[in-house]
């Protein structure tokens, strides 16, 4: 039962960072497309962006496998 709850989780995060993502990306797109002179400095704070939010599935998955193994 641990596994499947520990799958369930990762999944979870890992729909949750995919939207959130998603959403980053387009407001960067969005931001480029309205000011093209703004463009290396909205890609950078989008990888900033990204990496926050990539970061809780990690975590998340890191959880996971500590749960799983006791």
């Amino acid at each position: 039962m641990g596994a499947l709850a520990a799958g369930i989780a990762a999944g979870l995060a890992a729909l949750g960072a995919g939207i959130g993502v998603s959403q980053i990306v387009r407001g960067t797109i969005d931001g480029v497309a309205r000011q093209p002179e703004l463009k290396g400095t909205l890609q950078t704070l989008m990888f900033i962006g990204v990496a926050l939010v990539e970061a809780l599935p990690i975590i998340a998955i890191v959880i996971a496998f500590i749960l799983m193994g006791q």
